[in-house]
């Protein structure tokens, strides 16, 4: 009975914070359909204007575009290189282990304008500052340290006897990680970049540091709007980056349940 007691209580209590954080969203999320130019209720009539008004070429679809490339380009460098470099944190043994990941890690935990700052200056001396390429260089530096980590969590529950089997059976070590390693830590993976695209596409601080002005990404986009006029469309523009947010969620959860299952099989 009392143990029945603890868990209502604990559910009860859960049920409050999660509506504690979401109704402020949800409350005004229906303001994205308002007639109306300005944040008001109750809302003068409904209208799907300010939809149309973020599916227009520009500004928004341009910056959403751009934070679309620069979110893959991210992703996919910092998947290579933070896989990688879990991969020989987890397998190798050398001196100063714990240095390199701290070091690996550091944008997560370092002040994001002190990141912003310094990738200024260095992207300013090597000729790179106002060019998209500076840009992915920056979003990459952020989001390295979620696959390396997510990665890392993975790696450290991985059966390293079927490595050794598949040695003994013939295999280079390449082919082995292929075909062995790699599709068994994929979930990992995957979820690495998942976070790593989100922590991307969500960035404005180093957008502001480093891109020029034509380098418009959807969150430097919104900062903007929010800065020189408010109306509805940044709410309609948020509605819809909730949506695509709730279904990363969804599959990283998915991806954490199959990794476990996975993980149990092979054991």
């Amino acid at each position: 009975m009392r143990g029945r007691a603890i868990r209502f209580c604990l559910v009860l209590w859960s049920a409050g914070v999660l509506s504690f954080l979401c109704l402020p969203v949800i409350a005004v999320l229906p303001i994205s359909f308002s007639a109306s130019s300005f944040l008001n209720y109750p809302l003068p009539g409904l209208s799907l204007h300010w939809y149309e008004t973020v599916l227009q070429p520009y500004p928004w679809m341009f910056a959403l575009k751009n934070s679309l490339i620069i979110g893959s380009s991210a992703t996919t460098i910092s998947v290579v290189l933070g896989t990688l470099a879990s991969y020989g944190l987890t397998s190798g043994k050398f001196a100063g282990k714990q240095i390199v990941l701290a070091l690996l890690i550091s944008p997560m935990v370092i002040p994001v304008v002190i990141v912003g700052l310094g990738l200024y200056f260095f992207l300013n001396r090597i000729g790179l500052f106002g060019t998209y390429t500076g840009l992915v260089i920056g979003h990459t530096v952020l989001a390295l340290p979620f696959v390396v980590m997510t990665v890392t969590a993975t790696m450290q529950g991985f059966d390293r006897s079927l490595v050794r089997a598949s040695a003994s059976l013939g295999s280079r070590p390449l082919s082995t990680f292929f075909q062995i390693t790699l599709p068994l830590i994929a979930p990992g993976v995957i979820s690495g970049a998942i976070f790593a695209f989100s922590t991307s596409f969500d960035e404005v601080v180093v957008a502001l540091f480093v891109s020029a002005p034509s380098q418009l990404t959807l969150p430097r986009q919104i900062f903007s709007e929010l800065r020189d006029q408010i109306d509805p469309a940044i709410i309609a523009i948020a509605a819809l980056l909730i949506c695509v947010s709730i279904c990363l969620m969804t599959a990283v959860e998915f991806l954490k349940k199959r990794s476990a299952r996975l993980t149990q099989a092979v054991r």
